[in-house]
Order: C-alpha cells, then structure tokens, then sequence
C-alpha cells in the first residue's frame, strides 16, 4: 500500500485501487489528488501484474464532491503560460489507458468527480449515491467534464443536468448509461469484486488491444473504422494469447494466459 495522505494506492491481487482520500473534504479535488491520481494510473500500467484499476473514495458519504472550493481561487486557477490544466491532463492519460479502469461510487458523485466517473470503463454506485454538475451555482461551467459525458449520456439529460445544476439519483444515471450496476451500499464490495473476477481471466492481450482498438475507432467513419478493425483481427489472431485461447477452447479447459 501507498498512501500519499490525499490518494492511497493498493494492490489487491491484479486489481490496483486508488483511493481518494480526503472524506472530511468529501474527498473533493485539488492539486495534490489530481497529482496522485494520475501518478498512480501510470504505477498501474507499468506493473505488468497488474490487471485492472479500481477508483474509489474513502468513507461512505462522497465519491468525490469536485473541485474544493474552500480556495475557490486555486480551484480554478491555472497558469496561462501553459496550453493545457492537470485535470485535463488526467483525462486525457485516462483516455489512452490500455487496462480496463472500474469506478466504485461509495457516495456523492458531483462536478469533477462526473469526469472521473466518465474516464473510467465501468460503474458500480451504491443506491444511495446522488449525482451533479452544480457549476452553475458558483458562476462556472462543467467544460472538462462535458469532452466525456457529452459521449456517454443522451443529449437532452446533459443539457439539463449542465444549465440548471440539479442532481439526479443513481437510478437516472442508469438509465443515462453513467453506470452499470446499481447495488446496496452492503452489496458494493461485494459486485465491484465479481466484475474484477470477470476481467482479470480474460486474455490480457485482446484487452488491451481492443481498448486501443475502441479509442481508435471512436471518431473515425464505418469505411475508416471496418477497414481499421478488419486489420486489428488479423494482427490480434497472431498472439500468443489468441493462439493460446483457441488451443484451451478445443482442449475443453481454462487457458493460461502470458499477455503476449
């Protein structure tokens, strides 16, 4: 385990949990999480033992608040001199990622914290938790945030999600696509496991090829994107993993996979 005071890393078999560690801020955002986070998104995919990432929150009131606007001048500051903002850069590092990031949402899920949600592949949120994009209240924008969500929830709940600032529970964020699983705050350990259970006996390689694939193929036209995924197959079938998994699958047992 790692603890950065603001950001606790774990290892937990081939799962590696990041854990934003501010509960008595609502684990809201700053500068030292921000940093944490995405310090420990590149620890994750330079351990090759390492299989997929959980992103959670300490304590069971907030997943993550947003920005903390105890500084409401740090929150939204940035140095002018440069083109591009920490936040925006975890998003991005976020977007590149080869190995499957699981959210687990112990609690409020609001502003900044909708695009660590949106970053992630899959969602598991207690009943309990209640979603937002305030920004409006204190004068400001979801702008980051929106590069994400715009291409996960329909249009019109986003528009009003962003222009009027109310939240919305879990069961409206499920219905939007934001989540996969909505369970009790019992159960919520309990399923974020099983579907690390479903990720980690899949061949390493095919996943972190098709996550590239998937990025890849996001902007690109059905003639542009065919002719990509057409060529992805045939280098993909050459792998050990590929060759690997046929062999298991006419031998009728479990593959062993090398991730190669």
């Amino acid at each position: 385990m790692t603890d950065t005071t603001s950001v606790i890393t774990e290892k937990r078999g081939q799962a590696f949990w990041i854990t934003i560690n501010r509960p008595e801020k609502r684990n809201a955002l700053n500068g030292e999480v921000i940093a944490g986070i995405t310090r420990a998104y590149r620890d994750a995919h330079e351990d090759k033992d390492v299989r997929v990432i959980v992103l959670t929150g300490a304590g069971d009131k907030a997943f993550c608040a947003g920005a903390d606007l105890q500084n409401s001048g740090a929150a939204f500051a940035m140095d002018h001199s440069k083109p591009n903002v920490d936040y925006a850069d975890l998003l991005r590092l976020s977007q590149n990622a080869t190995k499957p990031a699981i959210v687990r949402l112990n609690g409020v899920c609001m502003a900044g914290g909708m695009g660590l949600l949106c970053m992630t592949d899959m969602a598991v949120a207690a009943d309990h938790v209640v979603f937002g994009l305030p920004e409006v209240k204190v004068g400001v924008f979801p702008m980051q945030v929106l590069s994400l969500l715009q291409r996960i929830a329909p249009p019109r709940l986003v528009n009003e999600w962003a222009l009027t600032g109310e939240p919305f529970d879990a069961r409206a964020a499920q219905a939007a696509g934001l989540l996969n699983y909505v369970v009790p705050a019992a159960e919520l350990d309990a399923k974020v496991d099983w579907l690390i259970g479903r990720i980690v006996d899949k061949s390493p390689t095919a996943i972190r090829r098709g996550k590239y694939a998937m990025r890849a193929i996001a902007s690109m036209s059905f003639d542009e994107s065919i002719a990509y995924t057409e060529s992805q197959i045939a280098l993909l079938a050459m792998t050990e993993d590929a060759k690997e998994g046929l062999k298991a699958f006419s031998e009728k047992r479990k593959p062993v996979w090398t991730g190669r």
